[in-house]
């Protein structure tokens, strides 16, 4: 699956900037929503290869807009992959129940531009 379309659902201006720039620069198309209730419209309402999500956003947590999009009977969101950026230390319980939804979990402390381009090129590979 080749990746070309991102939404970035990111509060932090200064971290959802440098991902912006770095991810635009590398030929991405990016949208980019600053709050959860944004993020989940968007990702509802418009076809990703790929959802990069916070998990401490206003309005909505990025948990919560997992589950509105994963956690019922229907994936509503079957042709995107999904990873969790967070700074946001959390019990093990929640994170496992995060990762079992999403595609991939970052800690955003720990990734650099250049490091999150790495990332997301491994998705890019064949099936």
């Amino acid at each position: 699956m080749a990746i070309k379309t991102i939404l970035m659902v990111e509060d932090d201006r200064f971290i959802g900037e440098m991902y912006v720039r770095s991810l635009k620069k590398s030929g991405y198309t990016v949208d980019w929503m600053v709050d959860g209730n944004d993020g989940l419209i968007a990702a509802r309402n418009k076809t990703y290869d790929l959802i990069l999500l916070d998990v401490m956003l206003p309005e909505r947590r990025g948990s919560d807009i997992l589950e509105a999009l994963r956690g019922g009977t229907e994936d509503l969101i079957p042709h995107s992959k999904v990873i969790i950026l967070t700074n946001f230390e959390q019990d093990d319980e929640s994170r496992m129940a995060m990762e079992k939804k999403a595609d991939g979990y970052l800690i955003k402390a720990e990734i650099t531009p250049s490091k999150l381009l790495s990332v997301i090129a491994q998705f890019d590979q064949p099936a």
